[in-house]
């Protein structure tokens, strides 16, 4: 079966790095789903889930706000947030969704405003991944 090469980037360190079978993500569009070959495309990533398909294994990654390019053999992502599901703290996401909500009822700038805001995408993609997947 044809393969194409996933790379995930964050502003920390590549985080994933593997031909996969097929890609499936949250795009400016709606959901999306990438095979080989796919025509080249370059879209916004919304904050959510990504489910890679590679060698009948399922894997499961909470991602942040960012961009996906597309070539027939190459799916790249920059991504301010990439976390496998199983290494999601659930607890941690939690709280750091509440933090969130509560600093954005709070009167604050609207620099800290998009910074709790982006706060709270990431807590909730985490929190959707997880307990999707338990």
């Amino acid at each position: 079966m044809a393969t194409i090469k996933l790379e995930i980037v964050t502003p920390e360190a590549k985080t994933y790095s593997e031909d996969v079978d097929m890609v499936t993500l949250d795009g400016g569009d709606g959901q999306m789903g990438i095979l080989p070959q796919h025509m080249p495309l370059m879209t916004q990533l919304v904050a959510g889930e990504i489910h890679v398909r590679k060698g009948g294994e399922n894997i499961f990654l909470a991602v942040g706000d960012g961009f996906v390019q597309v070539t027939g053999e190459k799916i790249s992502i920059l991504t301010d947030m990439a976390i496998r599901g199983e290494n999601i703290d659930e607890a941690k996401a939690e709280e750091a969704r509440q933090r969130a909500e509560a600093r954005l009822v709070e009167k604050i700038t609207d620099e800290e405003a998009a910074s709790a805001g982006a706060a709270l995408a990431h807590s909730l993609a985490q929190l959707k991944v997880k307990r999707r997947h338990r």
